[in-house]
């Protein structure tokens, strides 16, 4: 049926759904979250049509002296997480699962992380709400390296109810194309390392809040005895970033000696979907189960939802948030690197002669 033409009066922006004035109260406050993420090869500032970002440093101590550089990019979003965020009415953590889902992307061929921009998606103007997001993007950058240098906040009445929202990120870094983890190197007999996770991050919401608020009939606010918290408190965890990680393990080892030979992000389609993507035809992975602690949340979600085994793994991380594959000579060195910088890894399984693809062990 087509909308009656409204003739009682005049019209005008606010009356369409858009509030102007709240519109620039939004800009203003999210100002200092963005500001706080430069360097000084962020040129332009902030609230231009477009950002200006420097490749390299003008400054002869900290040049990055590019030979060849690579520019890399990254898209994602948060998904249906953000349905728990608008259950709690808690938003200033769903920013740095944003910054997480591309950053941890472009890791996985060894580039740095420069800048990010954002696209915040509306129903109605609320400045407060789109500080809480703003500030969670702005947490991620300043963890990862990088400076928030622009978006888009896009209102849209017609879109979206009330209460809903969606956001989605993209990143850019930069590598040399001679330091570019491409999988190539992958031999037989490498080392596959899992960096843990911090819980479900990011994949998997569909599912996860069937169970937890379908079947269990749980409410956001329901402490579950078995995870020591609410349910809303375990979804919400941020996804881990792991830029410094992958940051100090390749300056750690010098690129020619090629000990790191790739890295996965495990998202959607958890270790069977994505350890594979990272290395050549003629080889395969093979992961030992119970070579890592599975965060309870997992245990919990399979039990009540009687989820099968095989489903849980291809549709969670299992606890492995990203993966190092590398030189069997050089793995407890790794994994000595990575806990000394603060991060939880295990030795989890290798790479064998085979067709691509992943196996599970005991």
């Amino acid at each position: 049926m087509a909308e009656a033409a409204n003739t009682s009066g005049k019209m005008d922006y606010k009356a369409a759904g858009l509030d102007l004035e709240l519109y620039e109260d939004g800009l203003t406050r999210i100002s200092k979250w963005v500001k706080r993420t430069h360097g000084p090869r962020v040129l332009d500032g902030f609230g231009g049509f477009a950002s200006l970002f420097s490749l390299d440093f003008t400054n002869r101590l900290f040049a990055k002296n590019y030979k060849n550089p690579v520019l890399v990019s990254g898209s994602d979003g948060v998904g249906t997480k953000l349905k728990v965020a608008c259950m709690l009415g808690r938003h200033d953590t769903v920013g740095i699962d944003l910054v997480a889902m591309s950053v941890n992307d472009i890791l996985c061929t060894g580039a740095e992380p420069l800048f990010f921009l954002d696209y915040v998606a509306l129903p109605k103007d609320d400045p407060a709400l789109l500080e809480q997001i703003v500030k969670g993007i702005s947490n991620g950058c300043v963890e990862s390296g990088c400076a928030l240098v622009g978006g888009e906040t896009a209102i849209l009445p017609d879109m979206y109810q009330p209460g809903d929202y969606d956001l989605a990120g993209f990143c850019v870094g930069v590598i040399d194309r001679d330091h570019i983890l491409d999988g190539r190197g992958v031999r037989e007999g490498d080392v596959v390392i899992g960096l843990t996770s911090s819980g479900l991050h990011s994949n998997g919401y569909s599912l996860a809040r069937k169970v937890a608020f379908g079947k269990a009939g749980l409410k956001a606010d329901s402490v579950v005895p078995e995870l020591g918290q609410s349910i809303g408190d375990v979804l919400l965890t941020p996804t881990r970033l792991y830029a410094r990680a992958v940051k100090e393990i390749l300056m750690h080892y010098p690129v020619k000696r090629r000990v790191v030979r790739a890295i996965a992000h495990i998202t959607g389609e958890g270790l069977e979907g994505n350890v594979p993507r990272t290395i050549p035809s003629g080889r395969r992975v093979r992961i030992r189960k119970g070579s890592w602690p599975i965060p309870p949340v997992f245990s919990w979600l399979q039990n009540t939802g009687s989820i099968d085994e095989s489903e849980m793994y291809k549709v969670f991380n299992m606890g492995i948030g990203m993966t190092f594959t590398v030189s069997r000579y050089f793995a407890k060195s790794v994994l000595h690197q990575l806990r000394h910088i603060g991060y939880e890894a295990h030795e989890i399984g290798d790479i064998v002669a085979g067709e691509n693809g992943l196996d599970f062990v005991d």
